[in-house]
């Protein structure tokens, strides 16, 4: 199994007015700063972005080192935020896995610096050549790549998502507006403190703090919203209510998912042994994560071999199993167990187990009820396991390997600020390549560059 690192996970759980998505300003007072402007943040958040464009490759790099030693030498101030911040949600209730995923460790925050710290030194993403054409002589044309812009980003309450979102906008040169859960406030003011001074430090007061700006009122995201032609992209991580709020209500292009239903068929030619390690691995892992099995599916082949050992591994490992009508009907499942729902995410120790004809009705149950998010195939036949990775339309396709690979951590990325299901600009664990698009630059070396349109 892995472990709870490196990986930002979204878990919908929310809307706009609950725990994950709001974050509630502390009540003001007459002797309260005044905020900046939705307006205000979002074309600070654009010169910040710029002014980090005009740093050279190894100066960006400076930063994040920066970065990276100042949470360290902050850890005792941020981990006490932090404890202060769970303390409160104890209080308050909050479900045990939201509250795990608040907590945050020494080893959690050591984890953060190491990845800050290995992106600072990944090979520059800003202005790499992409293609380069002669169009006639001495007239050249580039393709290369460039910053995005300014992002938002609307994450849930986990604290280290924070840091690693950050980095990967600092290394890619985008300015950055980010709103986290209320139940996390604290831990966010302070890391977002300490890294904002870091920047400003590491820089020479070149680039401002106000790169990254930290939305602090649940009611500033419907005037961020309207922003479309200060913020490039809204990247969500929430509920589909909260997706789909954010979708209706903004002309910016949104990039991200809502659900994380992953599945994992496994074939008729699959071996026990790497059927149990696939499944148990891809749901107990880390229950919580988008990235976790939520449905089981079984050739009707194995219902009388490996099902029995695989249930009773589940069931073993605290796991609670409900049935698809194939499983109930082929006796997997009692009637009494039956699934509410065939593409159900349930973000805990639940999962639903399903009996399919063959390889084809397991590909139509994953189109017809899943996510797009992650799939896997377990099986001995190679020729299976290619139609299944060929035709499977997910953002993450695996062979006899657990769903929890698909993280951005353990894809090489450094980080991630997300795991995008739709089709367009970025799929998958968003690194930095996610948060670059392009631009053409054309140069005439002649002595008179020809007219337009004659080349």
């Amino acid at each position: 199994a892995g472990r709870d690192v490196g990986t930002l996970f979204l878990h919908p759980r929310s809307d706009l007015d609950s725990n994950e998505s709001a974050s509630e300003a502390p009540t003001p007072t007459a002797a309260a700063p005044v905020r900046a402007t939705a307006d205000e943040q979002a074309r600070a958040a654009r010169a910040g972005s710029r002014a980090l464009q005009a740093l050279t490759s190894s100066e960006r790099s400076d930063v994040l080192t920066a970065v990276a030693e100042a949470l360290r030498s902050h850890r005792e101030a941020i981990l006490e935020a932090n404890r202060l911040d769970v303390e409160e949600a104890q209080t308050t209730g909050v479900a045990a896995p939201l509250l795990k995923r608040l907590s945050l460790t020494e080893e959690k925050l050591e984890v953060l610096i190491r990845g800050i710290s290995d992106l600072a030194g990944v090979e520059e993403p800003i202005g790499r050549i992409t293609s380069r054409t002669e169009l006639s002589e001495g007239l050249v044309l580039e393709h290369k790549t460039t910053p995005i812009g300014v992002l938002l980003i609307i994450f849930e309450s986990r604290p280290d998502s924070l840091p690693q979102i950050v980095s990967l906008a600092l290394r890619s040169g985008n300015g950055l507006l980010l709103k986290g859960g209320r139940e996390a406030r604290r831990s966010n003011q302070a890391l977002h403190r300490v890294i904002t001074e870091a920047v400003e430090a590491a820089s020479g007061g070149r680039v401002p703090g106000s790169v990254i700006g930290l939305i602090e009122s649940r009611e500033a995201i419907s005037d961020l919203l309207k922003l479309d032609k200060l913020i490039d992209l809204v990247i969500p991580r929430g509920s589909n209510k909260m997706v789909s709020y954010i979708k209706e209500n903004t002309r910016i292009p949104v990039l991200g998912h809502a659900d994380g239903v992953c599945h994992v068929y496994v074939d008729k030619a699959a071996r026990e042994d790497k059927a149990l390690s696939v499944v148990l691995d891809s749901k107990t892992d880390y229950p919580a994560a988008c990235n976790a099995a939520e449905t089981v599916l079984l050739h009707e082949d194995v219902v009388g071999s490996i099902a029995g050992p695989l249930l009773r591994a589940l069931r073993t490992a605290g796991v609670a199993i409900v049935g698809g009508p194939g499983a109930v009907r082929h006796g997997l499942v009692a009637a009494e167990q039956a699934a509410e729902g065939l593409g159900v995410e349930y973000g805990d120790k639940t999962i639903m187990v399903e009996v399919v004809r063959d390889m084809v009705a397991a590909v139509d149950h994953i189109h017809a009820h899943g996510s797009s998010h992650t799939e896997a195939i377990v099986t001995e036949d190679s020729g299976a396991a290619e139609a299944f990775l060929r035709n499977v339309d997910s953002a993450c396709v695996f062979h006899n390997a657990s769903t929890r690979f698909a993280d951005g951590y353990r894809f090489g990325l450094g980080a991630e600020v997300g795991i995008a299901t739709g089709r367009i600009h970025a799929r998958g664990p968003v690194g930095v390549e996610g948060l670059l698009t392009t631009k053409w630059v054309l140069r005439s070396a002649g002595d008179e560059g020809p007219p337009g349109g004659q080349v």
